[in-house]
């Protein structure tokens, strides 16, 4: 109940604070990039269970001749890079934690086509709610592995306090004035998750144990 209501009231805030700011992105990501303005997707919150996710667009819909999408790398402009660098992306998602899909602090959601591709032990990072930003965003983000991200996420859910997300809120604010792990060498933003094989998910689980100091 606490953490909730940190939620709503910081939500709140950030939105008074910032509505300058999204102003001003929705206006550039509409003359840049055109319409929707919101990029939304079905992601898993709590327990697995779907929710809509709120970004800025930060790609085109550019297609090939058979009307498959293009590569990050070819749909992602100047504008959304710039966008994707300072985090304004991720806004839109104060209202995901106003209607309750989000916390501030938690494991950020991923796809949904990921759920089945977890092992058990990676899966217990749906026992929280996700989060705006997570332990993982603040010790690499994209510049980690999956199975690293994981673990972290893990290490989170089963060490989660007040104190901690205070402490990974304001990590989170130096992460984005120094731009670091946005994207993940050599891809335009992160590759996809094709699944952990047996033996790293094992290594993984003792990994969960340890959490890495920033």
């Amino acid at each position: 109940m606490i953490k909730r209501s940190v939620d709503i009231i910081v939500s709140l805030i950030c939105i008074v604070l910032f509505s300058i700011v999204l102003l001003f992105t929705a206006i550039i990501v509409r003359a840049k990039l055109g319409s929707p303005v919101i990029f939304k997707q079905k992601r898993p919150g709590l327990h697995g269970r779907p929710f809509w996710l709120y970004k800025f667009r930060t790609m085109t819909d550019e297609r090939d001749e058979n009307g498959n999408l293009l590569p990050d790398d070819m749909r992602l402009t100047k504008a959304g890079r710039m966008i994707r660098k300072l985090s304004l992306d991720e806004l839109p998602q104060l209202f995901n934690v106003l209607k309750g899909d989000l916390s501030l602090v938690g494991p950020r959601p991923l796809l949904m086509e990921y759920l089945p591709l977890y092992s058990e032990e990676q899966a217990r990072r749906h026992d929280v709610k996700p989060g705006i930003t997570g332990w993982a965003q603040v010790n690499g983000r994209n510049a980690l592995s999956w199975e690293e991200k994981f673990a972290l996420d893990v290490w989170y859910v089963d060490h989660q306090s007040f104190w901690l997300d205070l402490k990974i809120i304001l990590l989170t604010i130096v992460k984005v004035f120094k731009s670091e792990g946005i994207n993940q060498e050599n891809h335009a933003t992160v590759e996809r998750f094709t699944g952990t094989p047996k033996s790293e998910a094992t290594n993984g689980k003792s990994d969960s144990n340890r959490g890495r100091r920033t």
